[in-house]
């Protein structure tokens, strides 16, 4: 019965051998306003006209029998509410007390009336109505009553699949990092005669892009699978990256683990992943960080991060490697650096303690100071100098690089703006290799210059050749919108790439300067004199000034004016200094006594 259905749709059946009287009730049901009613001569018949309705349960409305045709057995199993029926009985009866009393006593859950013969037909009538909305309260009851039940159940699953999950990897059914973790802290106090692997899937994006995420996921499991049949029960595995892994072996030798891991990359080699017609395949690196005779307790976190820098080590070294964890990599050595600097030049760009300095650039035949490069210098906590060599590769590989490049911009130019008024005084100021991929690095030299009123044209920024090698087209376009500007290019240490005269001929820049390598033993070494004129003429050619780094002596001055080279930088015309006095001339004279 639908609880919303109108009690007249209902199914009624007229279970009576009287074929007179079923027609006779039929006909009064009918005149009712009950349109579905059925007579039927017995119980089979019942059965039979109950059949139709086996999908349709609600539609059922209550079967009016005579008591010659009903049973203990019938009323059972036709009044089961857990089956969805609980279908009510009008029991047609000469001796009403003694039939319903009977039924009752036996089915306790039944809906049972007895209504005595000859028929009252009005009571009949009321007597239905009354069973049909007792039947469909009931159902409502029962229905709430699973509903509360299926959400009790459901919250039973939720809370234990929430549960697993705390601890698991919902893909692959293993531990998580943060289980991992807690589970390696207890068996590392326990036991150091241990090993981690740190188990990264080589190029595994390339399959995501090419074949989607569903069937990367299954390339995982399969992996996962394949390493699962080389571990022991005892041994933790986790997955604690998208596809990378680790893995914590105890009671073995570092040859036993090396073993285990060299076992483990092979598996995963020779694993095809079949998708329609394609078969793919991944390898995995491997770093191997051992615990055996460990002096000191590490954090977990600790002992993930030097299996990484195994693994690491593994990928710089042609990928699909095991890599045993070794203090004196250079990956290592870099990362330790890493965490030695970074904290220094965080602190250093929050308190300011970065400060320039200047060294002139000076024309080698008139001796007037072309212009000053800008360079950076970092204050230590003892107030000790330190380098741009010792903290800026640490800047540009930990994301740091872009907040010093914006302030020696800012500074840079705040700084010519004091010193416009007393002079025509130029700055070229030093860009990292990451600056020209910074989108804001345009808009805040336009900020700047519009603040300080500054002529751009008395800014040069210098970048390296190798850096605007490696991105030539944005660099490029980058380059050409800022000398929009008005500024000016300088194209530092030209000569290290293999490449250089072809980048040469389309970049846009006003200076070349001339890496040091080729200036150091220039008076010495024949070779380096005929490159450096080369440079020298095809700058020239393509109106572009040459710059010579390192000159230090007269006789260096000398050889680069003979070879075509237009301007010096060096300690001969002076040192970089914090406290920045501009002169306009350099006395050549002088310096060539």
């Amino acid at each position: 019965m639908n609880i919303d259905q109108p009690l007249t749709d209902c199914l009624i059946i007229i279970a009576e051998s009287d074929e007179q009287m079923a027609i006779d009730i039929r006909n009064y049901l009918n005149n009712n306003d009950f349109s579905a009613v059925q007579t039927v001569q017995s119980i089979d018949g019942v059965y039979e006209a109950l059949r139709p309705f086996y999908y349709a349960k609600k539609q059922l409305g209550l079967i009016i029998i005579n008591e010659t045709l009903i049973n203990n057995d019938v009323c059972s199993a036709l009044s089961s509410l857990d089956e969805g029926l609980l279908i009510p009985f009008i029991v047609l009866s000469n001796d009403e007390i003694a039939t319903i009393n009977s039924l009752i006593t036996q089915n306790p859950k039944a809906l049972i009336h007895a209504l005595s013969t000859p028929i009252n037909y009005p009571e009949l009538l009321s007597v239905i109505n009354l069973q049909l909305v007792m039947k469909k309260e009931r159902l409502l009851r029962h229905e709430q009553k699973q509903r509360l039940i299926n959400e009790l159940s459901e919250r039973k699953v939720l809370d234990a699949k929430l549960k697993y999950l705390v601890v698991h990897d919902e893909l692959t059914g293993l531990l998580n990092r943060s289980n991992f973790e807690y589970q390696l802290r207890e068996q590392v106090n326990l036991d150091k005669q241990s090993a981690l692997l740190f188990i990264d899937m080589d190029r595994f994006s390339i399959i995501n892009e090419l074949e989607g995420f569903d069937t990367g996921d299954g390339l995982l499991i399969d992996v996962v699978s394949a390493i699962r049949c080389q571990l022991n029960k005892n041994d933790l595995f986790a997955r604690i990256g998208s596809d990378e892994f680790a893995l914590f072996i105890d009671n073995k030798s570092l040859n036993e683990v090396k073993l285990l891991a060299e076992n483990i990359r092979q598996k995963v080699e020779a694993l095809h992943f079949i998708v329609a017609d394609a078969s793919y395949s991944t390898t995995t690196s491997i770093g191997i960080f051992s615990l055996h005779g460990l002096k000191n307790s590490l954090h977990p976190s600790e002992i993930i991060a030097k299996a990484k820098q195994a693994c690491n080590m593994a990928k710089e070294h042609g990928r699909n490697l095991v890599w045993v964890y070794n203090e004196k990599d250079s990956k290592v050595q870099e990362r330790n650096r890493d965490l030695y600097w970074v904290p220094s030049i965080k602190h250093a760009l929050k308190e300011d303690r970065f400060f320039l300095v200047f060294q002139p650039v000076v024309d080698l035949f008139t001796g007037q100071v072309s212009h000053y490069e800008v360079l950076l210098r970092m204050q230590g906590e003892n107030n000790q100098i330190i380098y741009p060599g010792d903290f800026i590769p640490v800047a540009e590989r930990m994301g740091l690089i872009h907040g010093i490049d914006r302030w020696v911009v800012v500074n840079a130019i705040a700084a010519l703006a004091k010193l416009q008024a007393e002079s025509e005084i130029a700055f070229a100021v030093n860009l990292s290799s990451f600056a020209f991929q910074d989108d804001s690095l345009l808009p805040l030299l336009k900020q700047q210059l519009d603040n300080t009123q500054l002529p751009a044209e008395r800014i040069t920024f210098e970048i390296t050749e190798t850096a605007a090698i490696e991105n030539f087209e944005q660099t490029r376009q980058l380059i050409e919108q800022i000398r929009a500007l008005g500024c000016k290019f300088a194209l530092d240490d030209f000569g290290a790439g293999f490449c250089s005269f072809n980048y040469l001929k389309s970049f846009p820049v006003d200076y070349v300067k001339i890496d040091g390598q080729f200036i150091t033993n220039l008076l010495n070494d024949e070779v380096d004199q005929v490159l450096v004129k080369s440079m020298a003429e095809i700058g020239a050619n393509l109106g572009k000034k040459t710059i010579a780094e390192f000159v230090e002596t007269p006789e260096l001055v000398v050889k680069l004016k003979e070879l075509g080279v237009h301007l010096g930088q060096g300690y001969l015309f002076g040192k970089p200094e914090v406290n920045l006095l501009p002169g306009n001339v350099v006395s050549l004279d002088e310096l060539m006594k």
